[in-house]
């Protein structure tokens, strides 16, 4: 998943390329003291990677269990920097979308955490995870009774169908896709063109929903990950009634605790209670506080300054996706009574500076990059130890086969960068090949960034032409094919714990479209054909599969240079009650908040 900051880990994740977004999961921090232990961090992060069990039916059965000494009444403040860049379900595939999207959508299933690290899959508007049969490839899912949507009207087998088949649209461009390829194969949007809002639907043969209850998944090979699948925010229920297309984006429909009542783009977003949802049928979600009210371009630093101080309405706030910012963390963890306010942990998200393979062709100029770039610097802006740890590889800690020693660029002998090697590919390249334009976020940490890039790229002597973006909408513009920048700065994190989480998305050759996460546009043969084989493999022998790849892939292509694996750190007010890490997300768990008084 990407990352705002970057995409997600034991569920999903999106990549803080633009400064502060990513996609979405991780492992529960025990005492909070993710920072200066890298090797630590990472043992913990390896847990991580374990597997998500799959919930049967009195798991999945609400009410969610009361969190110790909740109260209800009052209202969240909430400070993000950069604006959402789709409230549309079926268009979020980046993490603050993910955030808020446990706040507004349900969807068949969810993840449900324990807080000591375990992550299940519950049935959230289904009465379980799903029950599989035919060796796995086809999935069954009954409706829970009394599941509304803010207007009232309950939910049927009819509206998961058009949920589905929306995400065949041609204005669906930024969402996951695995359920739609599973179902119709990679060029899936020919199968259903209009998405469904005409007359033709997907045949009972891929989607079968006999009943108003019931929905029936058929694939043509096992999919035995398809409760996670569901998970998604991505996948979240759009009630067919009131999808309005295109502006759904601006003006989606709640089945979770929360409805929007106001939303300034970004500006502000204003939450209210959706009194048509019930807890009864929520095993995860709860709805202490009256509403959640977010504040957009608040930047980090003015973020940090605020919560430390922890005055007036900062006692009742919250950093959503954002982070501690990093020359203010030494502020934080100095004071007692300010760190305890705090929560930390390994994220699933490998920042990347990723070529567009379009316009940088020359190896070599890929590979000197690589060498020269100084993943300490940007880590530094990042917050140090506390902000993440240099990355050797493209696979994170947190993902089964992570490999801590392989490292082919010499990253962890020289984090600063190889500036001799560097130099030495390109003696003999031509000058224009190497003037590259780099795409940074406008924001605080985008800033950063740039100036880390071009200090290190320089040395090389590589001139860097550096491009402002918006980062609300960063990765639908580095997401168009036809983009005119060389390189920018990308975040994934698996979406669960599986290399083709991040292999196939990120580096599958038919993934190259506008939207799609492929955005380096690499389509290679060898690739290909390793990918083919893993996706038919048990497990075990795919891993070796994933593993061949990806060494293939970093080795012999170069699509991305690994930088660093990032770290959540934020900071929450006083009288915020509830707060813990999120396994799941990577961030603060926004489903248990309350306000102490």
């Amino acid at each position: 998943m990407k990352s705002l900051t970057s995409r997600r880990a034991r569920a999903i994740v999106v990549a803080i390329a633009a400064g502060s977004l990513a996609l979405t999961g991780c492992s529960e921090n025990k005492g909070g003291n993710s920072g200066k232990d890298s090797k630590k961090d990472q043992k913990e992060a390896a847990q991580q990677s374990s597997a998500v069990t799959y919930a049967d039916a009195t798991a999945s059965a609400g009410p969610a269990k009361e969190v110790p000494g909740a109260k209800s009444g009052g209202t969240i403040q909430v400070f993000q920097e950069a604006g959402l860049s789709h409230l549309d379900s079926g268009q979020i595939y980046v993490s603050d979308g993910g955030q808020v999207s446990n706040l507004i959508y349900r969807g068949l299933t969810n993840f449900s955490e324990d807080g000591k690290g375990g992550v299940s899959v519950v049935g959230d508007i289904a009465t379980d995870s799903g029950k599989s049969s035919d060796g796995g490839k086809t999935w069954t899912y009954t409706l829970k009774d009394g599941v509304k949507d803010q207007n009232g009207n309950e939910i049927t087998s009819a509206d998961v169908r058009h949920t589905v088949e929306r995400m065949y649209a041609e204005f669906i461009f930024d969402g996951p896709n695995y359920l739609q390829t599973w179902l119709s194969g990679p060029k899936y949007r020919k199968a259903l063109p209009d998405g469904g809002f005409g007359k033709k639907h997907l045949p009972d043969s891929v989607l079968e929903t006999p009943d108003d209850k019931t929905i029936v998944f058929h694939f043509d090979k096992p999919r035995p990950d398809l409760p996670q699948t569901l998970a998604m925010p991505g996948y979240s229920i759009v009630p067919e009634e009131t999808d309005t297309k295109e502006k759904y984006d601006k003006a989606p429909v709640s089945l979770g605790p929360y409805k929007i009542s106001e939303y300034k783009v970004g500006k502000t977003l204003k939450l209210v209670k959706n009194d048509q949802w019930d807890p009864k049928t929520d095993s995860v979600r709860h709805q202490y506080v009256d509403g959640w009210n977010f504040d957009f371009g608040v930047t980090e630093s003015t973020q940090t300054k605020r919560l430390i101080a922890d005055q007036g309405a900062s006692k009742n706030a919250i950093q959503f996706t954002g982070s501690v910012e990093s020359t203010q963390i030494q502020d934080v963890i100095s004071d007692p009574a300010v760190n305890k306010r705090t929560i930390k942990g390994y994220q699933p998200y490998v920042m990347t500076l990723t070529f567009n393979l379009d316009r940088v062709k020359n190896k070599a100029v890929r590979d000197a990059v690589t060498y020269a770039v100084n993943s300490k610097s940007l880590i530094a802006g990042e917050g140090g130890a506390y902000g993440g740890d240099v990355a050797p590889n493209l696979f994170a800690p947190t993902l089964p086969g992570y490999e801590a020693k392989y490292d082919p660029y010499g990253r962890l002998k020289m984090p600063s960068g190889n500036i001799e090697k560097a130099k030495e590919l390109l003696k003999d390249v031509p000058a224009a090949e190497k003037k590259l334009v780099f795409a940074y976020g406008n924001t605080e940490q985008g800033q950063k960034r740039k100036v880390a890039i071009e200090d290190a790229l320089g040395k090389v002597g590589i001139d860097v032409v550096s491009k402002e973006v918006d980062a609300a909408s960063y990765y639908e513009q580095i997401g168009k094919v036809k983009n005119p920048y060389d390189m920018y700065i990308t975040g994934w994190g698996q979406d669960w714990p599986s290399a083709g989480t991040v292999v196939t998305p990120i580096y599958d050759g038919e993934q190259v479209a506008d939207g799609a996460p492929n955005y380096s546009h690499i389509n290679d043969p060898k690739v290909q054909e390793l990918i083919a084989k893993a996706l038919t493999q048990e497990p075990t022998e795919a891993a070796k599969t994933w593993e061949e790849a990806h060494h293939y892939i970093l080795e012999k292509v170069n699509p991305s240079a690994p930088l660093w694996y990032t770290k959540q750190f934020q900071l929450y007010g006083s009288n915020i009650g509830g707060a813990r890490y999120s396994t799941e997300s990577s961030y603060i768990d926004v489903t248990r908040l309350f306000l102490k008084s």
